[in-house]
């Protein structure tokens, strides 16, 4: 039995959505496969996940201006050398997993698993085919590390493929897939049942407002954004999605109870009804992100980013 090894990091949702996309895809189409999902940070160290994913939460809510830089900066310098020193360190704790599981193809989400699983086959530890799929619309540096041991790369479009064959990558091994998203997102809905479900009505635009769940991304910025959107217009209607950010959530009713806006605001906290909720939107307003913008081009609604 051939066996497929998915690995992703718990970095924000996006990663995990790609994973758990390319599972179902792979369950419904190659029954004979084993295939297993696994965040490779958790595996390697669970308090070590626990604190890296604690400091993206809290940089991500308080100073996202700060991660903008950190993400940059690591794609050179100091801070690349100590993630990929770190990650030589990390991968023969991979190792372990590996050797056990014996997989014939290893699939990462994240640049993370690439990295390592890169730096095993450099050393003759794994022989499995290695490939990497790029969850975001552009190209990172991080992600081409050991790019020679990387059998496939798949992309979001042609333009990151042209980017990556300019840094010398074989362009046979590159392939302009577009980031792997659910087969639900691509169902067609009934839009009149959904906007009476949540009591809203057929002849106003609807936006839905991403407010970052439990990251909270820009957490004034969130308040503002649905403050004006209460305020300053009263010919649409929204539906406002906290995720699993309680203080979020308690915020965002106060707000609509002050501005007497619950008539036009419905707000949901974590909800598994995401493409429904795409379906019935002719704006979508979320965190910058591969995956949510991805959904929201299948879903044919305009995507903003803040």
């Amino acid at each position: 039995m051939k066996k497929i090894l998915i690995f992703y990091a718990s970095y924000g949702g996006g990663h995990l959505s790609a994973a758990r996309s390319i599972k179902e895809y792979l369950e419904n189409n190659y029954p004979d496969y084993e295939i297993s999902l696994v965040d490779c940070v958790k595996y390697i160290n669970n308090a070590l996940n626990r604190v890296s994913t604690t400091a993206y939460n809290e940089m991500a809510k308080k100073v996202p201006w700060a991660w903008g830089k950190l993400y940059t900066k690591s794609e050179s310098g100091v801070i690349a050398k100590v993630s990929s020193a770190s990650n030589k360190i990390l991968s023969f704790k991979l190792n372990k997993l590996l050797q056990d599981f014996e997989p014939d193809l290893i699939i990462s989400t994240h640049f993370f698993g690439s990295q390592m699983c890169s730096i095993l086959k450099k050393r003759g530890k794994i022989h499995a085919t290695l490939a990497t799929v790029m969850t975001d619309y552009a190209p990172h540096e991080q992600w081409l590390m050991n790019s020679s041991m990387i059998d496939y790369f798949f992309v979001a479009h042609d333009g990151m493929k042209t980017a990556l064959i300019e840094r010398g990558i074989d362009e046979n091994k590159i392939f302009a897939t577009g980031i792997p998203l659910s087969n639900r997102f691509l169902k067609s809905y009934n839009k009149e049942e959904i906007l009476n479900s949540l009591g809203l009505k057929m002849d106003k635009k609807t936006i839905l407002f991403f407010a970052g769940g439990e990251y909270g991304l820009g957490k004034s910025t969130t308040y503002n954004i649905l403050r004006t959107l209460a305020n300053d217009f009263s010919n649409i209607q929204v539906v406002a999605i906290s995720g699993k950010n309680e203080k979020m959530k308690k915020g965002f009713d106060y707000l609509v109870k002050q501005s007497k806006s619950e008539e036009n605001i419905k707000v949901l906290d974590y909800t598994n009804k995401v493409p429904e909720l795409m379906s019935i939107a002719d704006l979508v307003i979320t965190k910058p992100g591969g995956l949510t913008t991805t959904e929201s081009l299948a879903s044919r609604t305009t995507d903003y980013c803040y």
